[in-house]
């Protein structure tokens, strides 16, 4: 539609302005018919949009449930559309007078001091103000024991032992400390050398490879006292075969078992998983032979 320009309506008569007026009239309602036709198709493909995630989001929790893994954690509403609503800056500025940070140490005080101002004579003490500060300290000790020696009318010598947990000079916390590294930090050995120089131990590469190598007998033991005591004071037990070492443990009393859960009196195996073993649930382990009874 060609619309004439502003200057020539001047010389148009009354029934030629009527007759653009009523062709713009019609244009404006084709126009606005579709648009209403464009928002209603635009709907309708957001509606199946929407449908499509959802079977979508379906089939993704069976998949999931059949390749047994854990399911998606329930969707929470995000708090942007809270934050626009009138109100919510007074909220936040209420909830900003909170203390924040974590409180879970305020009753694991290990030191207590005081700080002293200096004042003119003639002020008056009006307490103390408290704040909590987070430190580490950590510092080499060498620790000489003077091991007495004592003779024996028969000739024999007896000497003093060493403290429980000291292994070729070195002291338990330092081995705790190298073995713990490792393991939860994933820290090299030359790194691992580096820092415990740096603090003041000094032990070289080979020193740090021996505490890493040697048999930690005692500290397996001590892990397994403490799984025998988890097991023998918990309710039921839940165990993934797939990162246990082989143990064979017998729970001493019967108690009434949840649904889904082992017996109170049960043999639980679990396979090897040892150093150059693989981890497998079998009959016995085809790395070093030895027997894995499955739970019974």
């Amino acid at each position: 539609m060609t619309l004439p320009d502003a200057a020539s309506l001047e010389a148009f008569s009354l029934a030629e302005l009527r007759d653009v007026v009523g062709r713009l009239v019609g244009e404006v309602r084709r126009l606005h018919s579709d648009n209403s036709a464009l928002q209603a198709g635009v709907d309708a493909q957001q509606a199946t949009i929407a449908a499509l995630r959802t079977e979508n989001q379906a089939l993704r929790d069976e998949v999931a449930r059949l390749k047994g893994l854990p399911p998606r954690p329930p969707s929470r509403p995000s708090g942007m559309e809270q934050a626009t609503q009138p109100g919510a800056a007074d909220k936040g500025a209420k909830r900003s007078k909170l203390p924040r940070g974590v409180k879970r140490d305020r009753d694991a005080v290990t030191a207590e001091r005081v700080c002293k101002a200096s004042v003119p004579a003639g002020w008056r003490f009006k307490g103390y103000e408290d704040i909590l500060v987070r430190d580490l300290h950590l510092s080499a000790e060498v620790i000489r024991y003077r091991r007495e020696r004592w003779l024996l009318p028969s000739g024999e010598t007896v000497l003093a032992a060493l403290p429980v947990g000291i292994v070729g000079g070195f002291g338990p916390e330092l081995r705790r400390f190298v073995l713990a590294l490792p393991a939860q930090g994933q820290v090299t050995t030359e790194r691992l050398t580096a820092l415990l120089n740096g603090i003041g131990a000094e032990v070289s590469k080979r020193q740090v490879v021996r505490l890493l190598a040697e048999p930690l007998d005692g500290l397996v033991a001590e892990d397994q006292e403490v799984l025998r005591a988890g097991l023998a004071t918990a309710r039921w037990v839940s165990v993934d075969p797939r990162k246990s070492r082989a143990i064979s443990l017998t729970l001493p009393r019967a108690t009434p078992a949840r649904t889904g859960s082992p017996p109170r009196s049960a043999t639980i195996g679990l396979p090897c998983s040892g150093r150059g073993h693989r981890s497998h649930a079998r009959p016995s382990c085809r790395c070093c032979g030895r027997g894995t009874p499955t739970t019974s």
